[in-house]
């Protein structure tokens, strides 16, 4: 008896040994303790996307750890956003809904651009240039002249032209069924401060919009590369009936560096508007050091000259300073439904069977765990060492039980 006590209390210590290892086999390498914490520190500093962009009140809105505002800022609303994420980094009266003169453009490019070849020839008849408003903009369209479809997008986003505008909602099937596909592609993007009244964006009762719904437009145009190509264009040749084709400027300052402003260094574009109901009204992109950002600045109050540009100039100087140090006081993807896509085109919003799709702003915080080639992590090494106990003492309470068996039978050995 006295041996079978001692070789018992040896399974058991066994046992123990076992179970220790199984319990160490949980213990984090030390590259994943550090990948851990480093994923809680970012995720403190971006914070949850508390929206905060309900605020009515006229404050600037910052999150914390933000550095100071840039003074002077005297837009009625204005917007910055992180394209990549769609995360808002800092606003004033992002709902509140005003004119967007042709700013609004860019949702006439979102949901008409993608259905026409760029390539595509259409002959101009007289009717599709009729009611064009008193005061519009224009690139020159000509009546019974053939363009091509590039042409006429060419003359949307450089000169802004009502004419070209015109003539892209008649092919795809008139003004009035334009505006009400435009209308649910806004609620479709989840843009619900924006009433469309004109595709073209010339002041019209009722017709409305938001910072916060443009910046929505903007960033899910330059998902479109289409799009992104032709915010992006300085100049081009334009055809002309009858003599040499023409050269077309594009409006936005921040990208042609015209009438006292500089060319902003990393400008992708977008689209600059004027009406005397909105005021100056522009939708901005730029890049630097890797980082991509928008902003939208509405019917600036200073009086002085180029205050949208310099004003968005200096919101964009201020948020890549900012991006990646403080929290966001908002999102464009949370209120996205179906279909909103974001930089990269990838839908925002639920997929067409009702799944919830990847989302650009939707970044799950990943603890890093270091892998070198050639090397077992801390981690590795426990579970084979745990394995290896919990093998040993299996092994040993086995052959004690088939030891006190074989004593036990008839003839056995004592």
């Amino acid at each position: 008896m006295a041996l079978d006590t001692l070789l018992s209390r040896k399974a058991g210590v066994l046992a123990v040994v076992a179970a220790a290892g199984l319990t160490l086999t949980s213990i984090p390498s030390a590259d994943r303790a550090d990948g851990v914490a480093q994923g809680r520190r970012a995720a403190a500093v971006r914070g949850p996307a508390a929206d905060r962009l309900q605020d009515r009140t006229g404050a600037e809105l910052a999150g914390a750890g933000a550095p100071a505002l840039p003074a002077g800022v005297s837009a009625r609303a204005w917007t910055v956003t992180d394209l990549r994420t769609g995360d808002v980094l800092a606003a004033k009266n992002a709902h509140q809904r005003l004119a967007p003169a042709s700013t609004l453009k860019t949702l006439f490019a979102v949901t008409v651009l993608p259905k026409f070849r760029a390539q595509a020839v259409h002959k101009v008849t007289p009717k599709e240039l009729a009611g064009i408003g008193p005061g519009s903009s224009l690139v020159g369209i000509q009546e019974n002249r053939s363009y091509r479809v590039a042409d006429l997008w060419h003359g949307v986003f450089l000169r802004s032209g009502n004419d070209a505008v015109r003539v892209l909602a008649s092919m795809n099937g008139g003004w009035t069924a334009t505006a009400g596909e435009m209308q649910a592609k806004a609620r479709q993007l989840g843009a619900r401060d924006t009433t469309v009244k004109s595709p073209d964006g010339y002041d019209s009762p009722g017709q409305l919009s938001s910072a916060y719904d443009l910046s929505v437009f903007g960033r899910t145009g330059l998902a479109n590369a289409d799009f992104a190509k032709y915010c992006a264009t300085a100049s081009a040749r334009f055809p002309s009936r009858g003599s040499p084709a023409f050269g077309i400027r594009n409006t936005n300052r921040m990208l042609t560096g015209a009438n006292g402003m500089r060319r902003y260094s990393g400008i992708l574009g977008v689209k600059n508007g004027y009406t005397s109901n909105a005021g100056n009204t522009l939708v901005a992109a730029a890049e630097r050091g890797g980082r991509r950002l928008l902003v939208t600045v509405l019917n600036p109050q200073s009086g002085a000259s180029n205050a949208v540009y310099n004003e968005a100039a200096s919101l964009l100087d201020w948020g890549f300073g900012a991006v990646g140090r403080t929290r966001p006081v908002g999102s464009l993807v949370a209120g996205a439904g179906a279909g909103a896509a974001a930089p990269g085109g990838r839908a925002a919003g639920p997929t067409a069977d009702g799944e919830g799709g990847r989302t650009a702003g939707a970044r799950p915080v990943a603890a890093q765990v270091s892998r070198q080639p050639g090397r077992w992590s801390e981690t590795t090494l426990w579970a084979v060492a745990g394995g290896f106990a919990v093998a040993l003492a299996a092994g040993a309470v086995f052959g004690w039980r088939m030891y006190v068996r074989g004593r036990q039978a008839p003839g056995g050995g004592r």
